[in-house]
């Protein structure tokens, strides 16, 4: 299984994010990128690839213990973005530290069980929620700027989740990964 591992938004978070990203949507060179869906917005704590099904359950009993030694915080989405001109990302505020260790605690987990961590091996953790990818046709700086004054309501993270990555079939025209949530975790209260 392709697996990751997120903090997920709340749909009123997702709701006020997509009504500034329907606004950038109409910028021009907008029909260019591959926009991700609403219903895929995450905040992606350690990407493990493909995992083997022998794996899974003590992944998740270290995952279990991983949240279970995290106190609830509050995060916000603020700003964005970009990572060149591959991709247009939204920003995080709020408890980032209580995030960033969150995420270290779920890649010694998934390091442990022998799980990852996947192809994020090496790269430091930047906090961000992918809105949009190109391939360099597109500068993306006006879509950064558009995302500049953006400053959603605060939420509060109570749950870590185990996500599975259904990509599409090669040469399907539109074609995008969907994502199934498989468990999640509470985290300490």
């Amino acid at each position: 299984m392709r697996l990751f591992v997120a903090v997920l938004p709340p749909e009123p978070v997702v709701a006020e994010l997509a009504g500034r990203v329907d606004d950038l949507r109409r910028l021009p060179g907008a029909e260019a990128l591959r926009w991700t869906e609403r219903a895929g917005w995450h905040l992606t704590l350690a990407f493990l690839g493909e995992v083997d099904d022998a794996v899974v359950a003590d992944l998740g009993a270290r995952l279990g213990r991983a949240a279970g030694r995290t106190a609830p915080f509050a995060l916000a989405l603020r700003g964005g973005g970009r990572f060149g001109d591959r991709a247009l990302w939204a920003g995080v505020a709020g408890e980032v530290a209580a995030l960033r260790l969150l995420a270290g605690r779920v890649s010694a987990a998934a390091r442990r069980a022998g799980a990852g961590p996947g192809v994020d091996a090496g790269r430091g953790f930047h906090p961000h929620l992918t809105l949009a990818r190109g391939r360099g046709e597109v500068e993306l700086r006006p879509f950064v700027e558009g995302l500049g004054g953006f400053s959603g309501a605060e939420w509060g993270v109570g749950e870590l989740v185990l996500v599975r990555s259904h990509l599409p079939r090669a040469g399907l025209q539109g074609a995008r990964p969907r994502y199934e949530p498989l468990t999640t975790w509470p985290l300490h209260t």
